[in-house]
């Protein structure tokens, strides 16, 4: 069976560097802060760089509470978004992690690839705090897998 969790759990690191002691490198073509709004704004071909995982985007929005930039409460990363670890892949078209429930959403078009195999799907919601990930079709789709043995 395909171990698709730690690549996408992975995603979660890139909001909370602080608690993990990580660097995070951003390069966008802009970056705002909108302090009414609480959001980071990094648009134009935003690529994400962790220790553990490389994210690519069009858009990524980090929106922060009243704790400021390292209390963050959503972060979205929308528009063809592929996240990238050494032996993982996975595109969609928008990943959301929400640090409160502890749930990371890629959804549109959804697929992971590994040396086992791929799975499609029209989304996938990986709940941290469980460890359990589920791959859900939509509208009258199917979630699809091709698996190889080794």
């Amino acid at each position: 069976m395909m171990r698709f969790l730690p690549a996408l759990i992975v995603l979660a690191g890139l909001v909370q560097p602080v608690l993990a002691q990580q660097q995070v490198e951003i390069d966008a073509d802009t970056f705002t802060v909108d302090e009414a709004s609480r959001k980071a704004v990094f648009a134009g071909n935003v690529v994400v760089k962790h220790p553990t995982v490389t994210v690519w985007a069009p858009n990524v929005v980090a929106t922060y509470g009243a704790g400021g930039t390292n209390d963050i409460e959503s972060f979205e990363a929308s528009g063809n978004v592929r996240l990238k670890t050494s032996d993982q892949d996975a595109t969609g078209e928008r990943a959301v992690f929400t640090p409160g429930d502890q749930l990371l959403r890629l959804t549109g078009n959804v697929k992971v690839t590994n040396s086992g195999g791929t799975v499609s799907a029209n989304e996938l919601v990986v709940n941290l705090a469980t460890s359990v990930s589920t791959f859900t079709s939509g509208g009258g789709g199917r979630v699809t897998g091709v698996f190889t043995s080794q």
